[in-house]
């Protein structure tokens, strides 16, 4: 059954089955709403009904298996009284903590089979929605935390728990199954993705598609235009890659291939288009909500820092776009009967505009973000009365079934990964793997990134975006952190501005270097100093130093720079499901087209430098826009060299000045210094812009500017 066309089947026609979910899934969908808007239940009670409502649903619509005879009667019976046993039994555990605690926390042996029950389910559900990596790591930080931790050598040895305080643990812990992770699932993810549901079935995802065919279709490039402005609008929506991309690329991609894209191009624009979708503002996926929480930085700071970034990202792929475009001379024959731009709004506009703009105004006023989805949601269904796709109960229905159809592996996931994370918590792996990357790294930030950008690429092989952002994360943003404060705190040492509350510390740690402190040091010799204290000297040290808000920007920064980082799973081989799922609707090779997209995606490296050492995301708003501005015009240089071919061709040296330009444009150097790259850069782009169009196809003419 197509969920985008469940509002046209009648319950009637449905299976018992069938039936039993489009109950269950408006249900829950309708209990959230209340729970999140009016309810004032205990946290831990909320989150134990959304896992249980969730392994209920997932049992519902999953199978043990996808072969044929997983789907014999008896088979999908087993697979139903198993979702059954999962939710009695979280919904039990929940109301169990207080027995436990009057026992003097003591478990019962129910105790023991309901929690035991509710870790199964856990590991099982997750299997069915997201492969075997989770479940394995599941199993792996369990058996540590239990069992074999203490037969590790090094630094990595534990002890161990005994079993009843892990179980205790694993259900009650602030990150554990029912902890803080799984409260986030159950407050904003669903919420939000609720939200994108609503904006769905009201029409605005064929306005989306529409207004950027008006907008961009007769540029340069325009089908692909097309695709990076559809996926970059749908991402507020659904802030999912890979629903991203099967939703906007079976308009894209062939939009795309009619002009003359070749189809794996015309996937990897859609794919790494689509990817950005998680990265732009407001929605962002569940990893912005799941950071929020982690560095307890609010979420509409996240959403702000995170506007020109985004706007970064999706330009990159729009200039590779344009580039390909001159390469192959794509142009897309006119459309007479194409609408303007008012009819295309008139159909669809108000669905979408009107809410995404309520939403930003309420979370930018101080509504919490819950309130203000649950709010867009009403104002969403008003608004389709604006419009011919006016929303009654048939769709509002579909649209409540269809969101929490589209929350089951995202729930099951988050509430899951709290098991993976009670264990690093506990036996403070975090700390010691920050260690570990800040040692092999030798005091270099660039270097930190680029082995987090490794472990990311391998995590990414097997986990979903939100879970490899959750586990990197936890393990290596501490690092980050450390780095980006340590950098700080060179920078002030060197220019002298060191606070005399941090020079106060030098006296216990470093006295030696007390006369060196009394004006600016050289660069070689503060990298020395900081480098030769000891790590807790130097955490006193950051929080003398700076104040709260830089402490701030400065986790915000390292936690932003393993988020996009963990995007590039989505678009990079051996494992790319946003580019596999752009591959089946081209109909072009799987890991060609992942290739392709893994270039196209090329901001997701270059931005996290930015972030790092720029004030892009920690300066305030001149200092952003100068950094914005001169980044766009490096990063459309960089793709020119990385491609070869600009307006024209270009031959080496032409790839190498102007790679030199971008990195130079790129760079946090003096203001002339980026000046005079910028007229470099125009230079270079004039005398590329006269070379002779070489194409043999003169009938089609060279495309317009």
């Amino acid at each position: 059954m197509s969920l985008e066309n469940a509002e046209d089947i009648d319950v009637r026609k449905r299976s018992k089955t069938e039936t039993a979910i489009l109950f269950l899934a408006v249900g829950i969908a309708l209990f959230h709403i209340w729970m999140n808007t009016l309810g004032t239940l205990p946290t831990l009670f909320q989150n134990g009904f959304h896992f249980a409502g969730f392994a209920l649903l997932c049992g519902l619509v999953t199978s043990v298996s996808r072969k044929p005879w997983a789907q014999r009667p008896l088979i999908r019976a087993l697979d139903i009284g198993f979702g059954i046993l999962v939710a009695l039994a979280a919904l039990y555990i929940v109301n169990a903590e207080s027995a436990i605690y009057d026992r003097g926390v003591r478990l019962s042996s129910l105790d023991w089979v309901m929690g035991s029950i509710c870790i199964i389910g856990a590991i099982e559900f997750t299997r069915r929605t997201t492969g075997m990596i989770i479940p394995v790591l599941i199993v792996t930080a369990l058996a540590y935390i239990s069992w074999f931790g203490a037969y590790v050598p090094g630094v990595f040895r534990f002890s161990g728990l005994q079993p009843e305080t892990l179980m205790f643990r694993s259900m009650y812990g602030d990150d554990a199954l029912f902890g803080n992770i799984a409260g986030i699932s159950s407050t904003f993810v669903f919420m939000f993705i609720l939200f994108g549901a609503f904006l769905l079935k009201s029409g605005a995802g064929n306005f989306i598609v529409n207004i950027s065919r008006t907008v961009a279709g007769k540029l340069v490039g325009g089908p692909g235009l097309v695709a990076v402005i559809a996926s970059g609008l749908t991402g507020t929506i659904s802030g999912s890659a890979v629903a991203n991309t099967a939703s906007t690329g079976v308009i894209t991609i062939p939009l795309m291939k009619k002009a003359g894209f070749k189809p794996q191009f015309a996937g990897g624009v859609e794919a790494a288009a689509s990817t950005g979708g998680q990265l732009m503002p407001p929605i962002m996926g569940a990893g912005a909500f799941v950071m929020a929480s982690i560095t307890q930085i609010p979420y509409t700071t996240i959403v702000v820092v995170s506007i020109l970034p985004a706007i970064l990202y999706f330009l990159t792929v729009a200039f590779f776009v344009r580039i390909e475009a001159r390469k192959v001379n794509a142009v897309l024959p006119p459309d007479e009967n194409s609408p303007t731009v008012w009819q295309v709004f008139k159909e669809g506009g108000p669905p979408f505009i009107i809410p995404v703009a309520l939403l930003i105004v309420m979370l930018v006023i101080g509504y919490t973000p819950t309130y203000a989805a649950g709010y867009a949601i009403l104002i969403c269904i008003a608004a389709s009365w604006l419009t011919p796709n006016r929303m009654g109960l048939k769709q509002i229905i579909a649209a409540l079934e269809l969101g929490a159809r589209n929350m089951i592996m995202t729930a099951v996931l988050l509430c899951s990964v709290g098991l993976i994370v009670n264990v690093i918590a506990t036996t403070g792996l975090g700390n010691t793997f920050s260690l570990m990357i800040t040692s092999w790294a030798g005091g270099s930030l660039a270097i930190a990134i680029i082995l987090v950008a490794l472990a990311s690429l391998v995590l990414g092989m097997g986990l979903p975006v939100t879970a490899a952002y959750i586990v990197l994360g936890t393990l290596s943003a501490p690092a980050l952190n450390q780095l980006i404060l340590q950098d700080q705190l060179i920078e002030q040492l060197v220019s002298g501005t060191l606070p005399e509350t941090a020079k106060a510390i030098f006296m216990l740690t470093a006295p030696e270097a007390i006369a060196a402190l009394a004006g600016p040091m050289p660069f070689d010799q503060a990298h020395a100093l900081i480098k030769g204290m000891p790590f807790e000297s130097l955490s006193l040290l950051y929080d003398t130093a700076f104040t709260a808000p830089v402490l701030a920007t400065a986790l915000l920064s390292a936690h932003m720079i393993v988020f996009w980082l963990s995007q590039d799973s989505n678009v990079t081989p051996p494992v790319c499901l946003a580019s596999f799922t752009a591959a089946a609707i081209a109909k072009s090779p799987p890991m060609l087209t992942g290739f392709y997209s893994w270039k196209i995606a090329k901001g997701l490296y270059f931005v996290p430098f930015l972030i790092a050492f720029t004030p892009l995301m920690s300066g305030n708003w001149p200092e952003m826009l100068e950094v914005f501005g001169f980044a766009v015009f490096g990063f459309w240089a960089l793709c020119a060299a990385l491609e070869g071919h600009w307006e024209n061709r270009m031959n080496l040296l032409e790839r190498a000045v102007i790679g030199a330009v971008g990195f130079a444009l790129m760079w946090p150097a003096h203001l002339y210094v980026n000046i005079a790259a910028l007229a470099v850069f125009a230079l270079v782009f004039y005398l590329n812009k006269r070379k002779p169009w070489p194409h043999a196809n003169a009938e089609m003419g060279a495309p317009s500017t």
